[in-house]
This record gives C-alpha cells, structure tokens and sequence, in this order.
C-alpha cells in the first residue's frame, strides 16, 4: 500500500460549523522527540509493550488465552460480524442513490487531485496485500476440495457446506462454488468497510476542517466530548485494531515467505527463521521511514506493483488463459447467485466457514479499516460522494476478483484437468509456490513471489506505522520520525511474540478477531455520524 500524504485543502472550501477544539488535539513534545496526543499514545504504547512482555514470559498462558478469546468471538458473535457487514455494503448503496451522494469531498468548488488513472491505480495498491499473496492459490484451492464431492474425505460434499453444497461429483459447480466463496472475502464486503472509514475520515477533514484522525468522525454523535475520553478510546482502540490487522498479515507474510525459502534454498522452516525474517524486513521498512515517503514507501510500492503485474500477466499466459478468462465472467456470476446465502447471518449449518472463514476476515478487513481508509482518505479529496463510493466499491473489488480467478483458476485447472494436486496437497504457505512449480520458469516465477511478500510487508508495515503515527499524534501527517520508528518497531515485535506464543498463526488470528470486535462498534456509529455530517453538507449548499 502506497502512502500519499493529504492534499491541502483551500480555506475557502471547509465548512466551518463544526468547532475542531484544536487546543484539545494539538500533543506536546516529550522524551526522544515523541509528540504524546494526550493519552492517546501513552495508553496505546504502554500498553503495546505491556502485551509484548507478557507473550513473551508466558508464552503457553497467552496461547491459551488467545485460543479462548478466538472461540468465543467466533462462536459467540459471528452473526454479529456478518450482520455488521451486511450493513456496511446496503449503506454505501444506499448513499449511491440517494440526493447525499453528489456531496462533494472538499467542498462544492473541490476539483480532484488526482486523474481517473492515478487515483485507480492507487486504489488498485491499497487492494493488493500480502493476503493476496497468501490466499489468492490457497483459498480458492481450499473451497473447492471442501466443496467437492470426489475430493472430499466422506465422498461427499462437507456438512459445513451444506445450504451452499454442490452435488457429490459435479465438479464445475464445485469450482464455481469454491470461487464465488473466495470472491465473497475480497469484494464487496471489504471494500464497504474500508469505504465508511476513508468517507467519515475525508467527509469531516476536507469539508468539516477536522483532525485526520478516527475520533473526528463523531463530532455529530458526540459534540465537543469528542476531545475528552470519549475520543480517546475511540483512537486507542483503532490503533489497537490497526496494530494487530497488520501483525496478523506481518505473520502471514513471514510464514509465506519462510515457505518459499524453503521450498527454493532449503532455509529451513522454523520460528527462528520466521523471527529473523521479521526483525530484518522491519530494519528495511525502518531505512523505508527514515527515507519518507516519496524516497521510501512509494518507491517500493511502485516496485511491487510493477512485480505484481508482471507475476499476474505470465500466470495469465502460462496457465490456460482462455479458461481462466471465461472463468472470470463466470465466477462473478456465482459470486452474485450465491451472496445471499453467503451473507446470512443467522441459521446457517456451515459454522466452519461462517466462523473459521468470513467471521475472521470481516474481523481483520474491519481491523485494516483505519489502515486503508486513511490512504484512500487521503487521494480522494474532490470527488463526489457518489463517485467515491462506486470507484472505491467496485475498482479494487474487480482487481482482486481477477487475482483470485488467475491465481486460484489455474491452481485449481492443474487439478481438474492435469490431475497435479501438489498445491492442493501442499500446506497453505506452500500452495502458490506449487502451483508455480508446474509452470514454465518456476524458480523465477517462485523467487518473484517471494520478493512480493517481502515487499508488501515492507510497504505495510511502514504505511501502518504512518497511520498508526497519525492517530495518536492527534490527526497530523507530519509528527516525529522517532515516533513513527517506535511504532514500526513495535508492529514486528507483536507480530513476532505472537509466532512464538503456544498458538503461533492462531493466535494471531485471535488478537485480530478480538480487536475487531469492539471496532465494529465504532464503524457502526460511524455510518449514523456520516449520514448526519452528509445531511449538514446537503443543507449548507
């Protein structure tokens, strides 16, 4: 993910009926050049390394712990996330077709900064992550075999499967089915979570002149409270939900890349590799901070994007592309057939998937929101709400659709029609670098994808320590270095205590799925105070 810093808006062009409170916001300078936003970096940085050294001394306790807290969310509120979800994508359909869409992000005179193709290839960046890198083959591979009767352990389709199973043996429904389950956690549901965050944060800091920051959001819900404790439990808690989405992929991408080196090099597979691939791709994002943006992360994230297309062209062309290109049509189709029953949240028997799958993802996609939201935020000032939400909604959502259907397409023809089912066979880290392996030039193609993953988390976790800088610096884009190098540091560490804890990748999922619980909430409250702003923006023109 590219970081862009904001745009600076006209005086002219921001609403001034809103009180900002600015003496509330503005941090002092403490020890070791850090500028502490009022609590809200001392409670989220004491806190961070109070939870780094109790992993750390305890590491079976705390893998006991997050394994229960990973149950009992899932198990207890996964209608809750689903439901929430739901909400997210009707909202931003519903501001699509409604008079508050042709409110204007900045101001009815805003014209937008960047052109079509900028601000699509941005967003386009924001999409791809180091869950493409791990997911695109696996996912894809794994619903399809749970899904498919001649692959499936009991010779028929999984109980988990049921409102949505295909008849035992018929593999092309089980393909389409496997897909359309795939596309539903990286397309619609994601993208209105991460568009009700970056609306509420461009909505109330270009056209309201409010801190960058989550708390400004509620200004309509909470007044000038908004500047006490209220809004600083808002910010910890995005910041908690920020720091833990990115350790999650931070862990994921060691994982991958620790296979790739393994199945390449021989680098055996171990937490010690995993902790000194960790510790040294976060000293490279590190120099990517000291360098700032323009000599840093947008470097690099132009370096991926480059890498990432030409890896998604030659897997395109090397595998069979008239299939997979017929396949894309086709699997959006079953992703739009089956969204309903995807999406409901009650009575469904498939709790492995509604629990284990998109109770998860929604967590961690709710967990990014502040991430991402930000960037987009910061791109898009001068569009129109109409315009933000269609460009935001269905850009990145194509993007992914296709990866997935390139990537996951052919891993899963290479089954059906070769009958090579070593990614299918293969643990989940390891099933893209398989997949790999039965097309032309594999050691290259193999390297390449792990330079991906090692440069996504680069990218990551230096963006992340950016927006994670701007919260708890109250809002500004240009706090101290020492700041943003303390959180970066502290993102790998988390990311690292929770590889070592007793439950390893689990336990990362259970820290993202607990933190996205409470944020939940705030985007909730959020969709109330975005209508509220939208409807004071409407009446001021």
């Amino acid at each position: 993910m590219q970081g862009i810093p904001a745009p600076e808006g006209d005086a002219d062009l921001i609403s001034t009926d809103y009180n900002i409170g600015q003496d509330n916001i503005e941090g002092t300078v403490g020890p070791f050049g850090f500028d502490i936003h009022n609590p809200v970096f001392l409670i989220s940085g004491l806190s961070v390394v109070a939870f780094v050294f109790y992993t750390l001394a305890l590491p079976e306790q705390s893998g006991d712990l997050f394994s229960w807290l990973f149950s009992q969310v899932t198990q207890g509120f996964d209608w809750f996330f689903l439901g929430a979800a739901n909400i997210f994508v009707i909202f931003c359909l519903v501001l699509i077709f409604t008079p508050l869409g042709s409110v204007r992000l900045g101001g009815v005179d805003a014209r937008p900064d960047y052109t079509y193709a900028g601000w699509f290839a941005m967003l386009f960046a924001a999409g791809m992550g180091i869950g493409l890198m791990f997911y695109g083959v696996s996912e894809p591979m794994s619903h399809f075999s749970s899904s498919m009767g001649g692959t499936a352990a009991e010779g028929g389709v999984r109980t988990d499967w049921a409102p949505l199973g295909a008849a035992a043996g018929d593999e092309q429904a089980a393909i389409r089915l496997g897909m359309a389950a795939t596309i539903f956690h990286w397309a619609l549901h994601p993208w209105a979570i991460y568009a009700v965050v970056a609306l509420a944060l461009a909505l109330f800091s270009y056209n309201k002149g409010l801190p960058l920051t989550i708390r400004s959001a509620f200004y309509p819900i909470l007044g000038e409270r908004v500047w006490g404790w209220w809004g600083h439990v808002i910010d910890t808690l995005a910041v908690f939900a920020t720091l833990f989405g990115l350790a999650t992929s931070l862990g994921f991408g060691a994982t991958q890349a620790n296979a790739g080196l393994n199945h390449l090099f021989g680098v055996p597979i171990s937490n010690t590799t995993e902790v000194i691939l960790i510790s040294a791709i976060t000293a490279v994002a590190l120099i990517s901070v000291l360098r700032g943006l323009d000599g840093g992360v947008k470097v690099l994230s132009e370096i991926n994007m480059g890498l990432a297309f030409v890896l998604l062209l030659f897997v395109l062309l090397a595998g069979p592309t008239i299939a997979i290109l017929t396949g894309f049509a086709d699997y959006l189709w079953a992703y739009v057939v089956n969204l309903p029953a995807l999406s409901n949240p009650v009575g469904r028997e498939d709790t492995n998937f509604m629990q284990g799958w998109t109770s998860f993802y929604w967590a961690w996609w709710i967990s990014w929101s502040p991430f991402v939201g930000m960037f987009i935020a910061r791109v898009s000032r001068g569009r129109s709400v109409r315009e933000f939400i269609i460009c935001v909604l269905l850009i990145p959502s194509l993007v992914c659709v296709l990866w997935m259907s390139v990537f996951g397409g052919v891993a899963i023809q290479q089954v059906v029609q070769d009958g090579y089912t070593a990614a299918q066979e293969a643990d989940l880290p390891l099933q893209l670098f398989y997949m790999l392996e039965a097309l032309p030039l594999a050691s290259i193609t193999s390297f390449v994808g792990i330079i991906l993953v090692i440069v996504f988390f680069v990218t990551s976790s230096d963006s992340g320590s950016l927006v994670i800088d701007t919260i708890t610096a109250g809002g500004k884009i240009d706090a101290p270095v020492p700041q943003r190098v303390f959180w970066c540091t502290f993102e790998g560490a988390v990311a690292i205590v929770l590889l070592l804890s007793a439950g390893g990748l689990a336990s990362l999922q259970s820290m993202v799925i607990s933190t996205g619980l409470p944020f939940t909430v705030v985007l909730l409250l959020m969709c109330w105070a975005i209508f509220r702003g939208l409807q004071s923006e409407r009446a001021n023109t």
